[in-house]
């Protein structure tokens, strides 16, 4: 910001002359003339799909004097106030809506066009005089037990300051009504509203850390008791704490600028407090979001090895069961061997042929059970040694 003994734009309407356009009509205004005639409406009008202005707003000592309905109004009446401020609130404005932004407020180019693509890392830039921050706020979503990120571009000059959303949070409406309620804060200028922003987001992050927290005790709990899908739900929960601390962690380094540069622009002594205690609490959240993604690895770790053991049992499980049927196998086999060889004897003695070995003997009967009872203790000897039986 420029400096300025009271933190507020200079009340001289030739200073902001020098950095705004003001000869250029804003867009929306109609070219100056002669009326026309009166044109016939339309037979039907379609309501607007997406209102992109959700506030807009003049201020002079911090209280609202004008609640303009449209950015031509707007541009119009800060014109008429050369004391006051504008806030603007913008969610997902579309080209020509900030390109007459641009143009009235002499926006660099490049921040224009980072705020039209969004999907900006946070970062904090100077371009002359207006000051572009970029943020990403975040929010728990207790029935998805997850994390929702949005993105949010601010726009600071010296006597005005433009928000545009890109998703749900943070809650930019509560953050003005509270401003407006203390005008003596806001009266200090554009600066205010901006470390109130920061604020909002910075406190927007603690519902985040305890669901995450709650979160992780429950991934806890479900490693121990062996639940299949924890490691799916690890896994997610790693990703969101990616995006946090990409979220978390250069805002410690914004601050920690804007604190820098406490002397050069004359802040407000109110306001270093006040952002001093943002600065602390977005590091402590930074830590607990490092910390959070160090559990969630060393989680990851012991449920691979909680696993690794788990299958190992069971293949030892598997092994032993296989041993077991492998011990049943060799007694039966051992058994079929033994009753194999008798019947073999018999089988041959029993054939009704004439002419056979020792079949007129009358010691052959004799010898030949006393021939099926040694093969058949020889073999029960042989397997009985070896384990089988």
């Amino acid at each position: 910001m420029p400096e300025r003994p009271d933190h507020r734009p200079s009340p001289s309407a030739g200073k902001r002359a020098g950095w705004r356009r003001p000869a250029s009509p804003p867009a929306g205004t109609p070219p100056a003339g002669p009326p026309s005639a009166p044109q016939p409406a339309p037979a039907a009008t379609a309501p607007p799909a997406h209102r992109s202005v959700i506030d807009s707003a003049v201020y002079r000592d911090g209280r609202r004097v004008a609640s303009p309905a449209t950015l031509a109004d707007t541009f119009r009446r800060l014109r008429e106030e050369p004391d006051g401020m504008a806030w603007i609130g913008l969610h997902r404005p579309t080209e020509p809506e900030l390109h007459s932004l641009a143009a009235e407020f002499n926006l660099h180019e490049l921040a224009v066009e980072d705020a039209l693509e969004a999907h900006q890392r946070p970062k904090l830039e100077r371009y002359g005089d207006t000051l572009f921050v970029v943020l990403r706020a975040a929010r728990y979503l207790d029935a998805q037990e997850e994390v929702d990120f949005a993105e949010l571009h601010i726009f600071v000059g010296p006597d005005f300051l433009i928000t545009v959303r890109h998703g749900g949070a943070p809650d930019l409406s509560a953050v003005r009504r509270r401003m407006e309620a203390n005008p003596q804060l806001l009266s200090l200028g554009p600066e205010a509203a901006l470390y109130a922003i920061l604020d909002a987001v910075v406190d927007g992050y603690v519902p985040v850390v305890e669901g995450v927290q709650t979160d992780i005790d429950e991934i806890e709990t479900e490693v121990f008791r062996g639940d299949p899908a924890v490691s799916r739900r690890i896994y997610e929960l790693s990703r969101e704490m990616v995006e946090f601390q990409r979220a978390t962690r250069p805002l410690v380094g914004m601050l920690h600028g804007l604190m820098a540069g406490f002397a050069k622009y004359g802040t407000d002594e109110e306001l270093q407090r006040y952002l001093r205690d943002v600065a602390d609490h977005v590091t402590h959240t930074s830590e607990r979001v490092d910390g959070f993604r160090q559990a969630l690895t060393d989680i990851l770790t012991v449920n691979a090895t909680l696993v690794s053991q788990q299958q190992n049992a069971e293949m030892r499980a598997l092994a032993e069961a296989g041993f077991e049927q492998n011990e049943e196998i060799k007694k039966i086999s051992s058994w079929a061997a033994i009753l194999f060889a008798p019947t073999l004897v018999g089988t041959i003695y029993g054939m009704n042929f004439e002419y056979m070995p020792e079949l007129g003997w009358s010691f052959g009967y004799p010898l030949a059970i006393c021939l099926m009872g040694l093969v058949c203790v020889s073999l029960y000897a042989i397997f009985k040694r070896r384990g089988w039986l």
